[in-house]
């Protein structure tokens, strides 16, 4: 009898176990997204551009942290194609980064599979081609993350949200862009700049009196904007994942592939007002506008346009430094972000990356460090895991600037697990740079003129500096941050500013150490494309 009971209360434990276990996985959301060639006129100007099932910009992905991530891209081009996430940190997973380093691209008439999660995330991001110059005609959309039910947020309840992907346009198509490039020419000024997909034609409608979330994303591949709403103030929540001081904007810098939210409160008479985003540091200035509408409204909006912030470097880095992290509000997880003092950790490593526009064998090309990276047809992700010789070596590029002739090459740092790094941007050129690194944020602890030294390390900012993954770099200028390099696997850096890393402004970062176990990296994917010198193992 004792034994019977003991196999009932037994089998009741493990039942329990088992419906705890079924319901204790996150939520997955499946997608299959079909990439064609289309015709759109963004600019007025019929031309082709990339659809992802039929739509332009491509559809959003609407999640919750935690969420799992099921993408089947079916590649209609005539040309390999690849998505990457941009600031979707893929937790022990680089396999699913979706670059050249990591990625076989999916050939023409073909498909692929992404999996991955959006593990301890929320926030505004994207994603959009990383093949060649695709990015420059479409492929891209939004990544809005959501917060758990069990996670406040640390600003008012809001009446709806608003995504606005805005970047520069260009009336040439990829493939002209890009023999341009291979040409020795640099690109010309855009064409134009487009709020989701559109000049001049976007409307977002809400009530008066009530606030509304703008989650607002610079999608272009070579300008930085500004942004401002007509006869409203930004108040800045949450930048590429990471709460900020709630500061109050008339006009702020989104610089390419950084993402900000901002609440903006309908508090003016009904009527419309313009949403107004223009080129920063170009001659002539770009400008393009959309409405925001007020229900009942029949007023359309007037002229003036509000003010453009000046040309100046000093405006806008100023302004910068007062994009700071919120101590006192809670992560994607119960864990408030104020307790990681990042100020008093022991940096292991330093990279003064500096970048520099050359001639190599007689063609325009852009070097960091003296390298100027060329993508080898094996990923650098498949030839360090079947340990493949030849594809690349580990510190082959210098963690200081060089004085060697620049060369053509394939640059991988080689750290360790958990190292702790500060990395430098030298920019050395009369203009704006945007740096990102794939599968981690870093602390922006600080904004310079000139070149960096040492002793401007008594200036970083040690306590509140905002947790990004894109940072610009001022023209002549340098920019320092802080990493714990907590993912392991292979990490692209890259410039933000499309053409210079077409020409080999990028290089990785290999985050590793002896351990293998799926607690810090998963196994390879059994549907992981082959190719290059791994196209039979």
């Amino acid at each position: 009898m004792k034994q019977v009971i003991f196999l009932q209360v037994l089998l009741g434990i493990l039942c329990c176990f088992s419906i705890f276990c079924a319901n204790a996985e996150d939520p997955y959301r499946y997608y299959t997204w079909v990439v064609t060639y289309g015709t759109r006129a963004p600019l007025g100007v019929y031309q082709r551009v990339i659809l992802i099932n039929n739509q332009f910009p491509g559809p959003p992905i609407e999640a919750v942290t935690n969420d799992n991530i099921i993408v089947n891209v079916i590649n209609q081009l005539d040309e390999p194609f690849l998505i990457t996430w941009h600031g979707i940190k893929q937790r022990k997973a680089s396999w699913q980064d979706g670059v050249l380093g990591t990625n076989c691209p999916i050939p023409p008439h073909s498909n692929w599979t992404y999996k991955f999660q959006l593990k301890d995330q929320i926030g505004t991001y994207m994603y959009y081609p990383s093949t060649s110059m695709h990015r420059a005609i479409g492929g891209f959309g939004a990544v809005n993350v959501n917060q758990r039910s069990v996670i406040s947020i640390p600003y008012p309840a809001f009446a709806g949200d608003f995504t606005l992907l805005i970047g520069d346009w260009y009336k040439a198509g990829d493939k002209a862009l890009r023999k341009r490039l291979n040409s020795g020419l640099v690109l010309p000024l855009p064409d134009g700049l487009l709020i989701n997909g559109l000049h001049k034609s976007s409307v977002f409608t809400g009530q008066k009196g009530k606030t509304y979330r703008f989650r607002i994303t610079n999608v272009g591949i070579s300008t930085s904007i500004n942004f401002r709403i007509q006869g409203h103030s930004l108040i800045l929540v949450e930048v590429e994942g990471s709460h900020s001081l709630q500061e109050v904007y008339e006009s702020i810098d989104i610089h390419p592939g950084q993402s900000i939210t901002a609440l903006v409160t309908l508090r003016g008479a009904i009527k419309d007002y313009y949403i107004v985003a223009s080129t920063r540091f170009t001659k002539p200035i770009l400008t393009t506008t959309g409405i925001l509408r007020y229900q009942g409204s029949h007023t359309p909006p007037s002229l003036p346009l509000p003010i453009a912030p000046t040309y100046h470097v000093h405006w806008s880095m100023k302004q910068a430094r007062t994009i700071r992290l919120n101590l006192t509000a809670n992560a994607a997880r119960p864990n408030p972000q104020g307790t990681f003092h990042y100020g008093q950790i022991n940096i292991v490593r330093r990279l003064v990356l500096a970048n520099a526009e050359v001639k190599i064998n007689g063609k325009l090309r852009y070097t960091v460090n003296g390298i100027s990276y060329v993508d080898p047809t094996t990923p650098l992700k498949l030839a360090d895991w079947f340990n493949i010789p030849g594809v690349f070596s580990l510190n082959n590029i210098k963690d200081l600037p060089t004085s060697r002739p620049p060369a053509l090459g394939v640059s991988v740092f080689g750290l360790t697990l958990h190292d702790f790094v500060e990395i430098v941007f030298q920019n050395t050129e009369p203009t704006i740079q945007s740096w990102h690194l794939d599968g981690s944020s870093f602390y922006v602890v600080g904004y310079g003129g000139g070149k960096w030294t040492t002793a401007l390390k008594k200036r970083y900012n040690l306590v509140d500096a905002i947790s990004r993954h894109t940072v610009q770099v001022y023209p002549n200028s340098w920019t320092a941050v802080l990493v714990s390099l907590d993912n392991k696997g292979m990490w692209n850096l890259r410039s933000q500013i499309w053409s210079d890393r077409f020409l080999g402004k990028q290089t990785y970062l290999r985050v590793w150490n002896d351990e293998k176990s799926l607690y810090t990296e998963t196994d390879i994917p059994p549907n992981a494309l082959r190719c290059g010198k791994a196209i039979h193992l």
